[in-house]
């Protein structure tokens, strides 16, 4: 019998100015449902995933069951090197929800169930260049396995009897000939794993000497020598080749702890990063010191490259110093391509160009492509060799995109430069394609390429296909989304794109796959998801446009019950997500569209659609100002929610009396600061956020500026220094095992022991072997359930106001 502990509940009910009565809650209630009706939608099935192979032929869906118990997410967690390991498995801690696959074939819509020996464990699949099979992984307390199926039959076997280390990441890849995965495995020799010691072998010791080293924050790092230990027993694996048809195996190098073991386009190479000691108690292990190499299939060295040094003193916003981002390059065999700043890593340095872009054949010595005069941002290549180098600059949020003929790059040319906060403005992105080898590539058409993007407008987004020609710069559309859908496109399926695969949905239809053929306008549907929740088919919706004090442009989907009646003036939750922008016409772009269907799950905040709420959804919360928009943080956000407040009461659907607001993450650092320096709500909910800014000490968000740099903008931004003004009811709730790197547990709870210790109205909940999301059905459960109560006391059933504000 496995038992569970309840949530760590803290509630203190105090008398706040203009607030209800508290509710009689202890400090233990054990994990709660919330109304039925909230039950109900979350236990109802959900529609499968769908992964889609290069070739656009076929279709893998995914089934999967909603959501995992509680016992699930308290198996064994190991958190080192900023990893999450579940040690019965060797492999991340991310419990399956899995239960089997199906297969169809785009022509004619045909499907068929896989036919799989189990119903539990199994990760995702990957199918191969060729478009005729895939492989999936399957968790058990043995191990993980490899299992191998094929398209054509909907059958699947298991492929040799070996452990998989999926500790790392993803164990295993296809190779070019789609015959042979490679795999990292687990040593058999290994032994059983390492037991802590009883007694410490001697004290944990970190030291500087002078070296400046702006670390942001970050969770799981290593802890102590045994950690260490414990991260090379489970990092460790041996790269293999596996043949799929025999299960034959080849191992290709001797154990170690690899970060990357990838082969050139060829397949006769393999790059190899290996993590070496000494490791760090400050960072990740993405950033732990390798030795990088070459090496043939048959394991013998080819060359030695140049390593990476340790990162640890990295400058806020820079890169670091040396050879960075080493990697094959695209169409070339075995050609190697890699990065180094030109201005010492530093963003904040005057110089001529930030980076340059270097080649190395593997007999040669180093030789430069390019430079870039903004940091770059990436490279994509066509098959004719084309190149598209992206460069940014983060102060003025300039982008760029260059044609770059590969073997003479001096002939560069410039396509645009725009404003990367401009959504309006943006052409798309240059559209990629796998060919049969499994190689990506940009896919071009003689002089023309094609162009992707989300199509953004003042009524919403519209995702478009483009043709664009690189010779003469026309563009030319071959397919945008209507205005009374939301349609994005997932796939082309021919080569000169008359043929495309899109996800369609509207206000009333759940999205759904569909081919359209974009000469005949036909489209043909694939799938047929039902909705799942047709009990609010009725869920009425409409975008909303308003106006901040200052003249910033906001916008938010206002979302009404099934049975509202209009006139009605309704309880009403705000919830957003604070965004920071350089100038005010790109703050007030509109995002989203009103078409897209409603799908509620999870802990979504829409759930109190169910209880006679209205919704103001996505309200816009910017921060303009670009690098010093922070200076304002508070007086910028405090407008916003008035604004807010305000529009809702001229719509006739909410009164100043029962308008709540709240958010994750961020959007509960938004909460907390709003009812702090604000009484335009009623009541807020926060969850997994951040409270005191001192404890990210380095930056956070797009904040680059230091603690000791920008003191007083960070002690005005933090809700825990004005605690003291807080005078409405707010929840917090966070999961006692987040991962997000400046969302420690800690925040909440020195958050409400400032609201307890001021004589606040609050409530804490801390969710057991829960993360930055919530996961487990209990705890989803019980967070709705508290959600719904809170706002039922403080908001729905609240007394009018006895001071008026």
């Amino acid at each position: 019998m496995v038992f569970h502990r309840p949530p760590l509940v803290c509630a203190l009910a105090s008398i706040a100015v203009g607030a209800a009565t508290a509710p009689a809650l202890t400090a233990q209630d054990g994990y709660r449902l919330p109304p039925q009706e909230i039950v109900d939608i979350l236990d109802a099935p959900q529609a499968p995933g769908v992964n889609v192979s290069a070739d656009g032929e076929w279709l893998i869906l995914s089934h999967r069951r909603n959501m995992p118990s509680l016992a699930d997410m308290s198996q064994p967690m190991l958190r080192i090197g900023g990893r999450r390991i579940n040690p019965a498995t060797n492999g991340p801690f991310n419990p399956s929800l899995t239960t089997g696959y199906s297969v169809m074939r785009v022509e004619d819509g045909s499907e068929r169930r896989v036919e799989l020996p189990h119903e539990d464990g199994w990760g995702g699949a990957s199918i191969s260049p060729d478009g005729q099979k895939f492989f999936m992984t399957r968790a058990t307390s043995e191990g993980i396995e490899l299992w191998l199926g094929d398209l054509e039959t909907a059958t699947a076997r298991q492929i040799s009897r070996v452990q998989l280390n999926a500790a790392r990441g993803g164990a295993c890849s296809w190779m070019r000939d789609s015959q042979q995965l490679l795999c990292h495995l687990v040593d058999p020799r290994r032994g059983r794993a390492p037991e802590k010691p009883m007694v410490p072998s001697g004290p944990i010791i970190q030291e500087t000497s002078g070296r400046v080293g702006a670390i942001r924050t970050y969770q799981d790092l290593l802890k102590t020598p045994f950690d260490v230990v414990l991260y090379d027993y489970y990092m460790t694996s041996i790269p293999t080749l596996i043949d799929v048809g025999s299960g034959r195996t080849t191992q290709l190098a001797s154990r170690g702890v690899y970060a990357s073991f990838s082969p050139s386009p060829s397949g006769d190479y393999f790059l190899v990063r290996e993590r070496v000691k000494p490791y760090s108690y400050l960072v990740p292990d993405g950033r732990f010191a390798e030795e990088i190499s070459v090496v043939a299939t048959d394991g013998d060295l080819v060359r030695e490259l140049p390593g990476k040094p340790l990162q640890e003193a990295t400058i806020v916003g820079g890169v670091p110093v040396g050879p960075r981002n080493i990697g094959w390059m695209t169409g070339r065999d075995h050609t190697l391509t890699y990065l180094e700043a030109l201005d010492g890593g530093d963003p904040n340095a005057d110089v001529a160009y930030r980076d340059r872009l270097m080649r190395l054949e593997l007999a040669a010595s180093p030789q430069e492509v390019l430079h870039t005069e903004f940091r770059y941002a990436g490279l994509s290549i066509s098959e004719s060799g084309t190149g598209f180098l992206s460069e940014f600059d983060q102060p003025t949020r300039t982008r760029r995109l260059w044609r770059v003929p590969m073997d003479d790059p001096d002939a560069k040319e410039l396509l645009w430069e725009r404003n990367s906060e401009d959504r309006y403005g943006d052409p798309g992105t240059p559209l990629t394609m796998l060919n049969d080898e499994g190689h990506r590539f940009v896919r071009q058409d003689g002089d023309w390429i094609f162009l992707t993007g989300a199509g953004a407008s003042d009524q919403g987004d519209r995702p478009f296909l483009d043709r664009f020609n690189l010779e003469t710069g026309e563009s030319e559309r071959l397919w945008r989304a209507g205005t009374d859908s939301y349609e994005t496109m997932v796939a082309v399926l021919d080569d000169d794109a008359n043929r495309i695969l899109t996800r369609y949905e509207t206000r009333a239809e759940p999205p759904n796959f569909y081919v359209r053929d974009l000469e005949s306008g036909q489209r043909t549907a694939l799938t047929d998801f039902p909705d799942p929740h047709p009990q609010l088919s009725g869920i009425q919706k409409q975008f909303v446009t308003y106006e901040r004090d200052d003249g910033v442009q906001l916008s938010a989907t206002l979302l009404l019950p099934p049975d509202y009646v209009e006139g009605q003036r309704l309880p009403v939750v705000v919830w957003a997500y604070p965004r920071e922008y350089s100038n005010a016409d790109v703050a007030g772009q509109v995002r989203g569209n009103p078409n897209q269907f409603t799908r509620i799950s999870g802990y979504s905040h829409l759930f109190f659609l169910t209880q006679g709420y209205a919704v103001f959804d996505a309200a816009t919360m910017p921060i303009v100002g670009g690098n010093l928009a922070n200076d304002t943080y508070v007086d910028q956000l405090v407008a916003s929610g008035q604004a807010a407040v305000d529009k809702l009461v001229d719509l006739g659907v909410g009164d100043r009396d029962r308008i709540g607001i709240g958010g994750h993450s961020y959007g509960a650092f938004m909460t907390a600061n709003i009812l702090a320096h604000s009484d335009a709500f009623r009541a807020g909910i926060a969850r997994s956020g951040a409270y005191n800014r001192t404890l990210t000490p380095f930056g956070f968000q797009n904040e680059r500026r230091t603690y000791w740099e920008a003191p007083e903008v960070y002690f005005n931004m933090s809700p825990f220094m004005a605690a003291d003004q807080v005078n409405e009811p707010m929840l917090m709730i966070h999961g006692l095992a987040d991962n997000n790197s400046g969302t420690f547990p800690i925040q909440s709870e020195r958050m409400f022991a400032a609201l307890e210790g001021h004589g606040a109205t609050a409530r804490l909940i801390m969710l057991e072997n829960e993360s930055h999301g919530y996961r487990a059905r209990e705890s989803v459960m019980h967070t709705l359930a508290e959600m719904v109560e809170w706002f039922d006391v403080y908001l729905k059933n609240a007394e009018p106001r006895r001071i008026t504000f």
